[in-house]
């Protein structure tokens, strides 16, 4: 409502501005007339051109759409047990700022211009997921949209619609087992203010990963390069890192991390260390964005298949 209204504003000046123009042109004095025509005529214009883009970025915001899935999870001690390390290695890095996948951690405050809030939701009973059907959970993990067709923002920029159907399954399998903790969050958990708004409308945000209706399957779990790339394709170090994880770009969201390279000059035991104490082979302290904590909740078996893959990179 508020986007709605500043709009409106917007325009009214835009249309203020238009008619003090012409009230100017009016008046014989010619520097009066020439310059203060000229200068409302140029802000009438600024201020229209503002306008459409922020009615653009307003038609971004809703134009998001994904159909609805029809799906019912059994929630079997397997599916549980891989939900778990799913949400540990991976859901917790956004959603378990004081507790299991409680929610609360406003990513916004981590970008580098100040484009709205974006609070992570609770996902256990306290939030308003306990009142979703798992369709309506998969429809959000697959393509971020929720039950009430919102674009969930922060999630279409991440790379959660590239786990399997199966590993979605797992995961809704393991949220339906939690108990209720924490506190209720947002809901939506996403509010572009209006500068966040224009830089949508103007191109300058992602409209996020592109809806998919396509199952996906996982290839077998094991420590082997293809493994490892099914990880990496869900997880988020290419926001970070790069999208051929060669070295972040200026620009992007995510903070440049650097070339992923350089693990091919370390050892398995190393990288794993890396990733459990924060502190790599020559005694640096990994940076606070990086979240090692969550991936290093990960199985020996999953980092060593993304060990895997990363030492088989392509030279940058």
């Amino acid at each position: 409502m508020f986007e709605l209204f500043a709009l409106a504003t917007l325009m009214m000046v835009a249309a203020l501005l238009a008619w003090s123009g012409l009230r100017v042109w009016r008046t014989k004095n010619g520097f009066i007339k020439w310059g203060g025509t000229g200068l409302a005529t140029l802000l009438s214009a600024i201020v229209t051109l503002i306008s459409l883009i922020t009615a653009n970025g307003l038609f971004k915001l809703h134009a998001r759409s994904a159909p609805a899935t029809v799906t019912n999870v059994e929630g079997t001690p397997e599916q549980i047990q891989r939900g778990k390390a799913i949400s540990d290695g991976f859901c917790s890095a956004c959603h378990s700022k004081t507790g299991t996948l409680t929610g609360g951690l406003d990513i916004g405050e981590h970008f580098p211009m100040p484009i709205g809030s974006f609070v992570s939701s609770n996902l256990t009973p306290v939030g308003q997921v306990s009142n979703w059907s798992d369709g309506d959970i998969f429809r959000a993990i697959r393509n971020s949209v929720d039950p009430n067709g919102r674009w969930l923002i922060i999630m279409s920029y991440t790379n959660a619609g590239k786990l399997s159907d199966e590993d979605i399954r797992a995961v809704i399998a393991y949220i339906r087992s939690l108990s209720a903790i924490g506190k209720p969050t947002d809901n939506p958990p996403d509010h572009l203010n209006l500068l966040g708004i224009a830089m949508l409308g103007a191109g300058m945000l992602p409209t996020g990963k592109p809806v998919s209706i396509s199952p996906i399957t996982a290839p077998s779990a094991g420590s082997t390069l293809l493994y490892g790339e099914y990880i990496l394709s869900y997880q988020d170090c290419r926001a970070c890192h790069g999208a051929k994880l060669t070295g972040g770009v200026p620009g992007q969201l995510g903070p440049l991390g650097p070339d992923l390279n350089l693990v091919k000059g370390w050892k398995l035991e190393q990288f794993i260390a890396t990733m459990r104490t924060g502190v790599d082979p020559d005694g640096h302290e990994l940076g606070k964005e990086m979240p090692w904590q969550p991936i290093g909740r990960m199985s020996d078996e999953e980092l060593s298949a993304v060990y895997q893959y990363l030492t088989h990179l392509p030279n940058s």
